[in-house]
């Protein structure tokens, strides 16, 4: 824990008093320096090379705007919101400034700032290739990974656009996913959905080929399509986080919560996060 002067916001930005953030599978990814060759070359080069050149990581945030700049018009003191920071990382802190055409949004009344800060990766990610793979298109669809933060958010997507969903999950987690609305679950410890016969329109990996590289050819129909979390650098907006806040407002989407832990247990969140075992979100209470 270190004390840093508190942000000023720029003529365009909003100070925010951050209430929660979440540890998420790319906090930890930048943490360590994981990736392999040649990805790793493009992610030192985004964020430093030999150490980030924001040193206080966290790409997601809830809480409320404290003051901003004098060109902002869209935020005043005291609203709630939360956020997806992106490469500007910095959630991880009591205050951040981010700009106001940022990626920000109106926090849901019905969610918490915790579950607020929980919203953004997964959902964020898992309607970016939900949306790529023409989600509306696509009447069956397996989720791999779907008790995951971005597993989680694309089952319930998968469902709001219409698709018979399967979620692909461990033992422990099958209730959880049901609980989500799957039409189906299988137990990836003692099922292989390759081997039972049935075709998907639509195959997606949201833990990534390098956690599972799946040969997937083989259940799909023919025009059916495999995408993973890591094919491609999501592109993502505000109007996308306005749409998801809109879908929790409903009622339709709700983030899943794992663990909660203080900002001063940064350390034992990453490494329970490192396990790769989580239900959901890791979160971290700020203020």
């Amino acid at each position: 824990m270190t004390e840093v002067p508190t942000p000023s916001p720029k003529q365009n930005e909003l100070r925010i008093k951050v209430v929660a953030t979440a540890v998420t599978a790319s906090d930890c990814i930048v943490r360590a320096a994981s990736l392999s060759f040649p990805y790793s070359v493009a992610m030192r080069a985004v964020i430093g090379f030999t150490r980030p050149r924001n040193p206080i990581l966290g790409v997601v945030l809830a809480g409320e705007v404290e003051s901003v700049g004098r060109d902002v018009t869209r935020f005043k003191p005291g609203a709630q919101v939360c956020a997806f920071t992106a490469l500007r990382f910095g959630a991880y802190a009591e205050y951040e400034c981010l700009p106001e055409k940022g990626i920000i949004a109106p926090k849901p009344s019905n969610l918490s700032y915790g579950e607020a800060a929980a919203l953004p990766y997964g959902g964020l990610l898992a309607l970016y290739f939900l949306k790529r793979a023409s989600i509306e298109d696509r009447r069956r669809v397996l989720i791999y990974g779907a008790s995951g933060a971005i597993g989680t958010s694309a089952v319930q997507l998968a469902k709001h656009f219409g698709a018979e969903v399967t979620g692909v999950c461990s033992t422990a987690n099958l209730d959880l996913v049901r609980s989500l609305g799957a039409d189906a679950v299988i137990d990836y410890t003692r099922d292989d959905f390759t081997k039972n016969g049935l075709r998907y329109d639509l195959v997606f990996n949201a833990v990534g080929r390098r956690k599972a590289r799946l040969q997937c050819e083989e259940s799909l129909t023919p025009d059916g399509r495999h995408i993973t979390v890591d094919d491609t650098t999501p592109r993502m907006d505000r109007q996308s986080l306005l749409f998801l806040t809109e879908l929790v407002e409903a009622g339709k989407l709700k983030p899943v919560i794992d663990r909660s832990y203080p900002l001063e247990q940064m350390v034992e969140a990453h490494k329970y996060v490192d396990l790769g075992h989580k239900k959901g979100n890791v979160v971290i209470t700020v203020a």
